[in-house]
Formats: C-alpha cells, structure tokens, sequence
C-alpha cells in the first residue's frame, strides 16, 4: 500500500489516524479524538502526549523474548522488577526494584545458653518485642549465639553467646559456678549461673534486667548442692539439704505460629555422692543437674541452660548450653522478603510471615 501525505489537509492516505502537522515541522502525530495522542519529529523522537499511562508487557522471568534486542523493556513478575535489554551486557538489567515491605515487624531474639560446672547455667537472654522498624532495601543481620561448653571439676565453662537481629541484642547465658576458689560463684548474663555447692556461700550469678533472672546461690553443707541458673521469667532456685537447685522457669511465646517456651536455665548438681536429686531443668529448655554424673545439655535452639554435674570424684561434664535462635514474623499482606541467607525456615499461616533462623544470616525486605 502507498501512502500519500496531502500537502493541504497534512492528511497521510492509508494510515487512518496518522496525519502532518500543517507546517514544515516534519512532525507526524497520531491522531485520537482530534487531539495528538503520539508525536514522531524528524529526528525520530517519540512524544507521549497523556496524562494517563503506558501498558508495558507483563510476565515470568520464563517468558521474556526468545530473542530480545537492544531496548525492549517490561516488567518481570518472578523478580518483582522493572528490566530493560541491552546489547551493551546482553543481559536483561533491572532499572527498579518493587518492593511491598513492611512498615514494622515482630521479634523474638534468644542467645545461647551458658555453660555449666557444679552450678547449674544461666539461659540465654530472651528478648521480644513489635514495632520494630523496617527500611527497605537495608540488609539487617541475623547472629545465632552458641551456647557455652561446660567443664569438670575446677575449670570455668564458657559463657553463652549473644544473638542479633539489626540493633537487638540478647546476652548471652552466665556461666554455672565452679569448684575452685575464683570462681565458686555463678557467672552474670542473660539470666545468671547457679552457684557452685562448695561451702564458701557461693551465690548466683546476675541476669540482665529486661532479658532474665539471677541464678540460685549454691548450698553449703554437705553433700553441696549447687544453685540453678536463672531463667528468663523466674530466678533460679537455691541448692538445698541434698538437692540441687531448679533452674529458673523460661517464657512461652507464639511467634512461631504456636506457644513454645524458651531459656529455661539449668538445674544446680549436687557435688558429692549421697545427694538425693540434682535440680530440674528451667522449663523452656535448661537441662536437669545430676548427683552422680553429668548434668544434661540445655535443648539447642531454645536458648536452655546447662545442669550441673555431680560426684566430682567421677569427673564428669557439667551440661552445655543450648544455642539460640531468632524469630521475626509480620502481616501477611506485605510481600517477601527480597532475599535471605542463613537458610532460615519461612512460613505463611495464621495471617502472618514468619522467618526463623538457627544459624546466622541476613534478611532484606
């Protein structure tokens, strides 16, 4: 088909809608409801002429062009991104990323618990709140704290380490106390250590305000009884008579989707032979002391105390701590997070997004 341009009406022939300005602009413009919708100059430049919108194609990653070229733009819905092809990486580009963050989330943070020796170990500090801010496109940091190792006779057990999200830190859980003249007192943390049963009045160890509770001074007869370590909602129990302290009680929360209890510190032990029970673990994980033998582990990822061991002729371990974990959870109807490392575990239910880490990480919204 041949078109023509009418030097008069500036009409072209077989185009319907195209026509010449009237002057010597070269300009070509489309025609919609006798206004110039599109305009072409001479130089081949493209004007939109509107106040409403473009329709860019919309699709997966999967249904880009076969065979794309130089300047084709659309929206990928499998990146959330506007892209655009160039020749120049031969690749698509992202141009802008659409993002559906929250404004806010939820938060749980459990450090690891300590580590015990006759006294039973402090939990991990537990920290849980909303309202925390969120910007998008900021990577926030994720750490998981271990808990601490623990020791035989007369050497001192690690504290629990701290765990982080962004700006939260939960402190570590204090160590259970030892049977040697330094140390015979709980460590501070999260929620303090018990003290060791030696007979020199030892006493429990301080937990952070906000994060636990002091651990339980140790008994001081015979056969010694060690204090439990506290936890994160009640101190831990003085060792007694012939038994180890309990450890203190930890707290529940549902952030996960349902009520599970956390940093439960570790019983106390009973040092020597003849004892009738080490002391129960803190519910929420801290582990149970012993009267002839090693205390049990705190439960990792719940951020448990250690229990303390007990006959020190037989050199036995006081309990490990158990490590920590973190927890955020926010409104279903915002999106997902752009990226995650740390292979945390992400699920969707009960109107909420939840990410759970047990190893370190990173998030960006």
């Amino acid at each position: 088909m041949t078109s023509t341009v009418n030097s008069d009406s500036g009409a072209i022939s077989g185009v319907p809608g195209v026509k010449k300005n009237g002057d010597s602009s070269g300009v070509f413009a489309l025609q919609t409801n006798g206004s110039s919708a599109v305009t072409v100059d001479t130089s081949q430049n493209a004007t939109l002429n509107s106040t409403g919108a473009v329709t860019l194609p919309i699709g997966t990653t999967a249904q880009r062009p076969g065979t794309p070229t130089n300047g084709m733009i659309r929206i990928n819905t499998t990146t959330n991104t506007l892209e655009a092809y160039s020749t120049v990486t031969n690749s698509w580009n992202t141009i802008s990323t659409f993002t559906n963050a929250p404004p806010t989330i939820e938060y749980l943070v459990v450090a690891g618990g300590g580590g015990a020796c006759a006294g039973g170990s402090g939990a991990g500090g537990y920290r849980t709140a909303s309202g925390f801010s969120i910007t998008a496109g900021t990577p926030y940091n994720v750490t998981i704290g271990a808990g601490g190792a623990g020791t035989a006779l007369y050497t001192t057990p690690a504290a629990g380490s701290n765990s982080v999200f962004s700006t939260i830190t939960s402190t570590g859980g204090g160590y259970g106390g030892v049977t040697d003249a330094t140390n015979y007192n709980g460590g501070a943390g999260g929620s303090g250590g018990g003290g060791a049963g030696d007979g020199r009045g030892s006493i429990g160890g301080t937990g952070t305000s906000g994060q636990g509770s002091n651990g339980g001074n140790g008994g001081s007869g015979s056969p010694y009884p060690g204090g439990g370590g506290g936890g994160a909602s009640a101190v831990g129990s003085a060792g007694a008579s012939s038994t180890g302290g309990a450890g203190g009680a930890g707290s529940a929360s549902s952030i996960s989707g349902s009520s599970v209890t956390y940093a439960g510190g570790g019983g106390g032990g009973v040092l020597y032979a003849g004892g009738a029970s080490g002391g129960a673990g803190g519910a929420g994980g801290g582990g149970a002391g012993n009267t002839a033998g090693a205390g049990t582990s705190g439960t990792a990822n719940t951020g448990g105390g250690g229990g303390g061991f007990g006959n020190y002729a037989g050199g036995p371990l006081g309990g490990s701590g158990g490590s920590g974990i973190a927890i955020i959870r926010y409104a279903d109807t915002y999106g997902a997070a752009t990226s995650t490392t740390g292979s945390p575990t992400i699920t969707v239910a009960g109107g909420y997004r939840v990410y759970t880490w047990t190893s370190s990480g990173t998030i960006t919204f």
